[in-house]
């Protein structure tokens, strides 16, 4: 069955203005045009259009979106199965959240009582899910299971005051790592404290501490552009400049 722009905006739930800018980029080009130039679709271009509004539900921008479905070996049923476990992920998070949500209504009116460490459970799993959706696989291929199973146990059982300290030690690490940005120089000792906060940020989450997982973990920054982007918050170029820092205050920059 072919489709008109129009059509085919209807049947998704976008706009034709969508569908115009998703040609324009070079992310969903239409079959063919008819005579009087409209844009026609067919089956392909629909299957298509309903993995990239997948990507968009996962919070994945266009650009990175185009280089996923337009590489020769794209998987669309690998890809499906990946966005089914996505969004099964995702379920887990909000049923947890409507629980805690639930409990604490309960504890609030007298119905029960809720101890301090499940009043941020639910928001715990969020940060591991999130985490683990965006960066599992690539820490997981560079440090193993039994690492990243433990890092994540140790995020879920933290207490209450534990969870705030790591909360609020992420927003020193990042306000630190602006500052040493500015002064410019990695081996300064505003650099040097942007080093020791994420060794201590790490090490609220991290099994073990060594100077050797600190440094590949900063290069690993540098090398994926998601984790790039994180550390781009603090400063441009933030992600090598923590990478050198690091590397300095470790002593395996030589």
């Amino acid at each position: 069955m072919e489709y008109t722009i129009q059509k085919l905006a209807k049947l998704a739930g976008v706009s034709t203005r969508t569908l115009r800018y998703y040609d324009e980029i070079g992310l969903l080009a239409p079959a063919r045009k008819n005579s009087a130039g409209y844009r026609i679709y067919g089956r392909e271009e629909v299957d298509k259009l309903q993995q990239i509004l997948f990507y968009r539900e996962l919070g994945m921008d266009l650009d990175s979106i185009r280089k996923i479905i337009s590489d020769p070996s794209f998987d669309g049923p690998a890809a499906l199965r990946m966005h089914r476990e996505k969004l099964l992920a995702r379920r887990r998070q909000l049923d947890l959240l409507i629980i805690n949500v639930e409990s604490t209504i309960s504890a609030a009116e007298g119905k029960s009582t809720m101890a301090d460490n499940e009043k941020f459970k639910g928001f715990k799993q969020k940060l591991v899910d999130d985490n683990e959706r965006q960066y599992g696989e690539e820490i997981r291929g560079k440090y193993g299971d039994d690492a990243v199973d433990k890092s994540n146990a140790k995020m879920l059982n933290m207490s209450e005051e534990k969870y705030e300290e790591f909360r609020r030690l992420e927003q020193e690490v990042l306000s630190t790592l602006a500052e040493a940005c500015k002064a410019g120089d990695p081996a300064g000792e505003l650099a040097r404290k942007a080093a020791a906060l994420h060794k201590e940020w790490l090490n609220f989450t991290w099994p073990s501490y060594s100077k050797e997982v600190h440094a590949g973990l900063a290069q690993m920054y540098v090398d994926d552009e998601r984790f790039a982007a994180y550390y781009e918050k603090a400063c441009e170029g933030g992600a090598k400049f923590l990478r050198d820092a690091i590397l300095i205050y470790t002593g395996l920059d030589q």
